[in-house]
């Protein structure tokens, strides 16, 4: 591809990014890849790549995230993409609700593991004041231990596995949200 070219390469950024959208059509599978990295690389953005067979695999390796798609063309694709799909149609279900439902919950997962941290070192850090540096321990042990791997890590999981918000969102098309504020 001529305008994969190094010298290139700068201009044919600008101008991809200067666009709404790229088509690039009767490309080799490497063009795809060096188009996919140029992209990554120079615009610093996450790349998707979608492909349904073993010429876009190359492709689908060299985006942040890959989606196969699983037909007639074989299964190549699907083994090399992060995701994999039956049909193109559900690339929307995929992205609006599921790709939502795991950037909410990862949120609320990270927030609520700060929060049962800090609790755990405050009242730590706060006995030692009490017992004016003395080095006595608050916590037992085992207690210590066991704090983050028995008594407080399964709640935080199960919000993150379970935690859903409705179907409503294809329905009346409400994406944004704020989850800074959780």
């Amino acid at each position: 591809m001529y305008a994969l070219d190094p010298t290139l390469r700068v201009d044919l950024l600008g101008l991809s990014l200067s666009c709404h959208s790229v088509i690039c059509c009767r490309v080799s599978p490497l063009q795809k890849a060096q188009v996919t990295s140029l992209v990554r690389k120079g615009a610093e953005k996450i790349t998707l790549s979608i492909g349904d067979g073993a010429n876009d695999v190359s492709m689908i390796q060299a985006a942040h995230v890959g989606i196969g798609i699983s037909g007639q063309e074989g299964m190549q694709a699907v083994m090399a993409s992060d995701f994999a799909i039956a049909q193109f149609r559900f690339l929307t279900d995929l992205l609006l609700v599921h790709g939502r439902w795991s950037y909410l919950r990862l949120c609320k997962v990270i927030t609520y593991f700060f929060y049962k941290n800090l609790t755990f070192t405050l009242t730590q850090f706060w006995f030692t004041f009490q017992t004016g540096f003395s080095g006595q321990r608050f916590y037992d042990d085992w207690f210590q231990s066991l704090y983050n791997v028995i008594f407080t890590a399964l709640p935080v999981i199960i919000v993150g596995l379970f935690d859903k918000v409705g179907l409503f969102l294809l329905v009346y098309g409400v994406v944004s949200c704020n989850c800074t504020k959780l």
